[in-house]
């Protein structure tokens, strides 16, 4: 069931929405949130009733080895166990997403014909798999005190952020479930959810549905032609970059607004990620939440070792650079590749954003030490850094979208110049050709939208009163914004919702996924 579809919006949501506050109302919280477990688990078997077994097995381990344990002192024992445990989690995922992937690329190394049957990948594993591990580290560091199996499976299952993220930590969501004011309904917060939810829907529907039009025949043509002109490789390429940001902009929106309608704020998992000034604030701002589980359990577990053997042998800057910078943020953006999918064109796409990332730190620390007093150098801080980070992010996503290795490198050459311009500028034809591709609808749309995503306010800008997710309190906001774009619970806005959810709703006649549905 999908978040913009009828099934969801008008039968799905309601009911659940109801019964929750219903049996709420008679003080009987723990049956309602056993409803709303009960909810959650139909609607992630609703794709395949077979897989409620896989989850209901995943919830049930990590909840028996989260218990044992918490019962342990630090000690061999306390590590091994947590080791088993993300073991078992990992060998989960494993199998269901890259075994596939891994016995293909062992029969083409040593030429073998081991074959396995397809196996399809299960709705939401890979979130809810790093959710559970995120679990048992933190029940590991004594960071978890609640371990009743109810609460347990309403912090995983809990729809609004079951399939896609963002990724939770138990310490703060539990303690919303444990409040009885999030049983109680809220009129405020039902405004606030539907607001925010219909901005998301929007964005998903109207904006990324339709952009994609202008990716996928292009994308299609590389692969099987192997010629793609400039232009459209550059067309093609901005498109599903803005179409990427819209449809995951969206759900993160429209999860938010779930969540705030039953009264529970999630975490901020998407910020404006194209008006970053670097690589660095890119992944800031982009998939917050799973940035935060691979610094948190990735990064820092690999960097601060190799720091602190570095300075133990006085080994020189260069060297701790690579210990400390270098060699764990490749190994995590290779982790990050593999996590997003079982291909090389994802693996070579995460250790792209790694070198970006290599290549971010030694700027600023080149930039820190010999141009600290140059004033003119900061324009690289404003716009210019600003675009520099839009194209570098626009490249990768051809390697995050193309089939194979093969199609990205079709796409690149061509927007590199490899197959030439095809344009004649110089003749009074080539320039009524470029002025034809310039205003055709896919390029003005592309730059109205690159306009939107630089400069307007996003979604957790407006509602900022109303602290729409967890930790809101850092995000920018201008003068401009404040003055134009502040929600306010008055018929204005509330006429404002209407019109985009009654747009939004006039287009669910061709339901897609969201694209982050396949990670």
């Amino acid at each position: 069931m999908l978040f913009n579809s009828y099934a969801f919006i008008l039968v799905f949501l309601p009911i659940t929405l109801i019964g929750y506050y219903s049996i709420a109302g008679k003080q009987n919280l723990k049956l309602s949130a056993l409803w709303l477990v009960s909810a959650s688990l139909f609607f992630y078997g609703w794709w395949n009733p077979l897989y409620l077994l896989l989850i209901v097995f995943s919830i049930s381990c990590n909840y028996l080895i989260g218990n044992f344990l918490s019962t342990l002192d630090k000690g061999n024992m306390k590590k091994y166990s947590l080791i088993m445990g993300v073991f078992v989690n990992l060998s989960l995922l494993g199998y269901y997403k890259y075994a596939n992937f891994f016995v293909d690329n062992l029969n083409e190394v040593i030429n073998t014909n081991f074959h396995l049957e397809t196996i399809i990948l299960p709705l939401a594993i890979s979130f809810f798999t790093f959710q559970q591990i995120a679990y048992l580290v933190d029940v590991y560091k004594g960071d978890v005190r609640e371990h009743g199996f109810l609460q347990y499976c309403l912090f995983v299952t809990f729809f609004p952020q079951l399939i896609a993220g963002p990724i939770v930590h138990h310490k703060e969501m539990m303690p919303q479930f444990l409040k009885k004011l999030s049983y109680k309904l809220s009129y405020k917060n039902l405004a606030i959810g539907l607001t925010i939810f219909s901005i998301g829907l929007f964005k998903k529907v109207v904006i990324a549905d339709n952009i994609s039009l202008y990716v996928g025949p292009v994308f299609s043509t590389a692969e099987v032609a192997g010629y793609i002109s400039f232009f459209d490789a550059w067309r093609a390429s901005l498109a599903y970059t803005l179409q990427l940001y819209f449809d995951f902009s969206g759900y993160s929106d429209m999860a938010i607004g779930l969540a705030r309608m039953f009264s529970i704020r999630l975490p901020m998992n998407f910020n404006s990620p194209y008006k970053a000034n670097s690589i660095i604030d890119f992944w800031r701002r982009w998939h917050i939440t799973l940035t935060r589980f691979l610094t948190t359990y990735v990064y820092l577990p690999i960097s601060l070792p190799l720091t602190r053997y570095s300075m133990m042998n006085n080994f020189g800057n260069k060297i701790q650079f690579v210990h400390s910078i270098a060699i764990p943020v490749l190994i995590t953006f290779l982790l990050s590749g593999l996590w997003h999918g079982a291909g090389w064109t994802f693996i070579v796409w995460g250790l792209l954003h790694g070198c970006y990332i290599v290549i971010n730190n030694l700027w600023r620390q080149f930039h820190k030490s010999y141009f600290r007093n140059f004033k003119s150098v900061y324009f690289l801080g404003g716009f210019t850094s600003r675009l520099v980070t839009f194209l570098a992010v626009v490249l990768s996503f051809v390697l995050f979208r193309a089939e194979s290795i093969f199609g990205a490198k079709v796409i690149l050459d061509a927007m590199f110049g490899g197959n030439g311009l095809s344009l004649q500028i110089g003749t009074a034809e080539g320039i009524l050709a470029l002025a034809a591709w310039s205003m055709s609808s896919g390029t003005v749309l592309i730059i109205i939208l690159i306009g939107v995503v630089f400069f307007a306010p996003n979604t957790q800008q407006i509602m900022i009163r109303y602290q729409p997710a967890l930790e809101v309190n850092n995000i920018e906001i201008k003068a401009l914004y404040k003055n134009l774009f502040q929600w306010k619970p008055n018929y204005k806005w509330a006429l404002f919702t209407l019109i985009i959810l009654f747009i939004s709703m006039l287009s669910l006649a061709n339901v897609s996924e969201f694209l982050y549905y396949n990670f």
